[in-house]
């Protein structure tokens, strides 16, 4: 791996469930920046994530997260990435810690790691409170926090996060913007897609707008000004997508 290696590298990806959900998709994301993949409903983001993280088969094309082709060493390019669904599972007849120290076994993880990263990224989130507290008790906010906390246990060089703000109360979100700008600027790299745009405009450095499985546009808010109207992101991306 070069200093120029994406993080995440995908071409010509595609997959076809009766019809196109991804059609060709080329994308090249760098390492340390927060990118947020934008698009409406049926655009194919969450399925482009899932053969991202190696959940779904592609039909055709390539994946490389930092340099490793993910078909070829499927183990080695899911170790230096971690994947939060939109709607996260956890155990909920255990505790937070319980709960940090289970995913972190499955990375491999010694206890004298786990156990000192686990404290603070439950402070970090204001989980410690509830450390002694089973989590099928908890608000889905508080939910979304702790499986953040696990994806975020291994200190992945790539985090991939579908709709991650959806649920939380402004206290929440602002929690988890901030932890996810925390890792960018420590040289992680943030995905994620969101329907709330604001936080695109505020929080992502680059933007990539799908429509019917194919990248439409992408840059910067001043790229993506240069191609449109201009105005928030809400209407760029609704002449954008009005277009293609």
């Amino acid at each position: 791996m070069t200093a120029d290696t994406p993080a995440l590298e995908l071409r010509a990806l595609r997959k076809h469930f009766g019809r196109p959900a991804v059609d060709g998709l080329d994308l090249s994301v760098r390492r340390g920046e927060l990118y947020a993949l934008l698009g409406p409903n049926g655009a194919g983001k969450t399925t482009t994530l899932r053969m991202v993280t190696g959940l779904l088969a592609p039909d055709s094309g390539s994946v490389e997260v930092l340099g490793i082709d993910l078909a070829r060493d499927p183990a080695a390019a899911k170790r230096r990435m971690a994947y939060l669904p939109d709607d996260p599972m956890l155990y909920g007849k255990l505790k937070p810690p319980e709960y940090l120290e289970f995913v972190a076994g499955l990375w491999g993880l010694r206890p004298e790691q786990a156990e000192p990263r686990g404290r603070y990224l439950l402070d970090w989130l204001d989980l410690s409170k509830h450390a002694h507290e089973v989590t099928e008790g908890f608000s889905r906010g508080m939910k979304q926090k702790l499986a953040l906390a696990g994806a975020l246990i291994h200190e992945p060089q790539l985090l991939i996060l579908d709709e991650p703000l959806t649920g939380l109360d402004a206290a929440a979100a602002r929690q988890v913007k901030d932890l996810l700008l925390s890792h960018v600027a420590g040289g992680g790299t943030v995905i994620l897609t969101t329907h709330i745009l604001e936080v695109a405009e505020k929080l992502a450095q680059r933007i990539g707008i799908i429509r019917q499985g194919r990248l439409i546009a992408e840059g910067t808010l001043a790229e993506l000004r240069e191609r449109t109207l201009g105005g928030s992101l809400e209407d760029m991306f609704l002449q954008l997508t009005e277009q293609a």
